[in-house]
């Protein structure tokens, strides 16, 4: 799948994660269609890959708009002729306070995005990807998908992504599907501007929460400790050899996993769970 000449989609491509992926991609000399919702850091970040010789095309895209999502594969297929490479990726944040508090505009945001973007990727890029003589999907959900909820409505988001990827994968295992690959991408801190995603918040989503003292700190400290985590190139590299690998859980750090495998235990035992890090 991961091979020049080959084509790769990536969402949420501007920044963070995406664009990692999107320079990656583009130094195997794959064709990259990059999509992000932010117009002028995608024409940037687009433009500064092209500079570097890579083939990109880059497409302004509101993953949680099912329309827009079909209009990128179209653009892909136009340009490019296929799709063999895609990367559910686009994610925002949102208020990590206590859930009956969360406004409902808050709540159709962040799973419009963070769930519904990949829903419609996978309705719309999967037919396309099984037409390929191979390819791979990989869904980018968080380390707070996969043990102990937290978080507020991201982690609600990132665990029901999990989910989605695994009745994926048993959906194409039941077909008898071997050519296409899936992965879910559960990444720990990396040092991105996710912080901030509330800048491409939209209007319909009503005014944002007002963070209480105990959510502030809290944000605050969750955005210390995505300072100190990996690179999204660091990211991107463990994201290829995955793929290359047929890898389905894709974990970018091992400092998760006692949480991670404590929360089976939890489960087993009848809980009640316990809280996954220590800044929560």
């Amino acid at each position: 799948m991961i091979a020049p000449g080959r084509v790769a989609v990536v969402t949420g491509a501007a920044s963070g994660i995406g664009l990692g992926l999107s320079e990656r991609f583009a130094a195997e000399g794959m064709h990259v269609v990059m999509a992000d919702v932010e117009e002028p850091a995608l024409t940037k970040a687009a433009s500064e890959l092209a500079q570097r010789g890579a083939s990109v095309l880059p497409v302004v895209t509101d993953v949680s708009d099912r329309a827009a999502v079909e209009a990128l594969r179209d653009a892909a297929v136009s340009a490019f002729g296929a799709a063999h490479v895609v990367c559910n990726n686009a994610g925002v944040g949102g208020p990590h306070g206590p859930l009956w508090e969360c406004p409902p505009g808050e709540w159709d945001w962040v799973l419009g995005v963070n769930l519904g973007g990949v829903i419609n990727g996978v309705r719309s890029f999967m037919p396309l990807l099984l037409e390929q003589d191979a390819a791979h999907m990989v869904n980018t959900a968080s380390i707070f998908g996969v043990f102990a909820g937290t978080l507020g409505p991201y982690g609600v988001s990132k665990h029901a992504v999990v989910a989605l990827t695994e009745t994926l994968y048993f959906n194409l295992q039941s077909l008898g599907v071997s050519h296409v690959g899936v992965s879910v991408l559960c990444p720990g801190a990396v040092r991105t501007n996710f912080g901030t995603s509330a800048r491409n918040r939209p209007a319909s989503a009503g005014p944002p929460m007002v963070r209480g003292e105990a959510e502030q700190a809290s944000a605050e400290r969750f955005d210390r400790l995505s300072a100190t985590g990996a690179s999204p190139a660091e990211v991107a590299g463990i994201v290829a050899d995955a793929i290359r690998a047929s890898r389905f859980y894709i974990l970018t750090s091992l400092n998760r996993n006692e949480a991670v495998t404590r929360r089976g235990s939890e489960i087993a035992a009848g809980g009640p769970p316990a809280p996954p890090v220590s800044f929560v």
